[in-house]
């Protein structure tokens, strides 16, 4: 038996991969390596490159290595973008979603963990965002996790799926000096090239309705988010039941502008950062509380700002060493 991680080659998905592995579990991994890298899959990892649009790679897949649960981390993820491609995200992460719950369904595979997202709330009315806060996602991301989720509860409804949604909002740091993010949208790895290029990170928005100007968000370390993904696993495989959706969040805010100073600090490269306009899909502030997922799914912030930013920098480092 053992589980398959759709978007395993990925930053987040291959952490997920290395703590299932770890707990004693048995990974199995999809990833069509649309962002990907084959070298984030550990040797002894099972690894299907495919697409999870094709259910027939998913339905094989599921057969081959007996799988009984899945962890649904494949997507297309950057908000921004969604804006300008928002047929592309719908495609990847709605009937993405759907052709990965046919597979499941016609091979009575009844347990799933699906990597949402803090966007589904997009501006929210309050400091604090709890599961039972509104939802109004405001790019064609958001709207897709949130649809994503739909889909969840409505197979639950029709087959009795077990399930569980985790949100959140920005990954950092590295659990392995071997796994890193090599997104090109996101804000760590931006200004780590930026600073290796020789040239001045830059931040998107400083007119945003915050106390220093620039967004806020809840940072949490990769290796926390995996953590939480095995343990929701596992309650799911021991029958017990969880809620339909947890945030995982610090509950405390981090501004973009704070974020530079940290990574200022540890990397000892001094920059006072650009100016640029906002991102479209950007929310100003969104700060989510993580206690009903301290309650069931073993999640807390194992790491300080401090600890995200030095781990992110060292693996950053060991990749150009390696010449990755």
């Amino acid at each position: 038996m053992s589980w398959l991680v759709t978007g395993g080659a990925g930053y987040i998905g291959s952490h997920i991969v290395r703590a299932l592995g770890e707990a004693g579990l048995e990974p199995v991994v999809v990833d069509d390596l649309s962002s990907g890298h084959a070298s984030f899959v550990a040797a002894d990892v099972p690894f299907v490159r495919g697409s999870i649009l094709d259910r027939d790679v998913l339905v094989s897949t599921i057969e081959r290595y007996d799988v009984t649960g899945v962890i649904h981390v494949a997507g297309f993820k950057y908000a921004g973008v969604s804006v300008q491609r928002p047929l592309h995200t719908y495609e990847q992460n709605v009937t993405g979603m759907a052709s990965l719950l046919a597979a499941m369904q016609q091979k009575g595979v009844e347990r799933i963990v699906f990597s949402s997202s803090a966007a589904v709330y997009g501006t929210p009315p309050t400091e604090i965002v709890t599961e039972a806060t509104p939802k109004n996602p405001e790019s064609p991301y958001g709207e897709s996790k949130l649809i994503g989720e739909w889909l969840l509860r409505d197979q639950e409804t029709a087959t009795g799926l077990r399930h569980t949604a985790l949100r959140y909002f920005n990954v950092v740091g590295s659990g392995d000096v071997s796994l890193y993010d090599t997104s090109p949208h996101n804000l760590f790895p931006l200004v780590f090239e930026a600073l290796v290029d020789g040239r001045t990170p830059r931040i998107n928005g400083d007119d945003y309705p915050t106390p220093d100007g620039t967004a806020v968000r809840d940072y949490i370390h990769v290796a926390d988010l995996a953590t939480s993904h095995v343990a929701a696993a596992r309650r799911l495989d021991a029958g017990e039941n969880l809620e339909a959706a947890y945030n995982l969040g610090s509950g405390d805010g981090v501004s973009v502008r704070e974020i530079m100073t940290a990574i200022a600090d540890v990397t000892g490269i001094d920059f006072t950062p650009e100016i640029a306009p906002r991102r479209a899909g950007d929310p100003a502030r969104i700060v989510t509380s993580g206690e009903l997922a301290a309650r069931d799914i073993d999640w807390r912030m194992r790491h300080t700002l401090r600890d995200m930013v030095a781990s992110a920098w060292e693996a950053r480092r060991a990749a150009a060493a390696s010449g990755a």
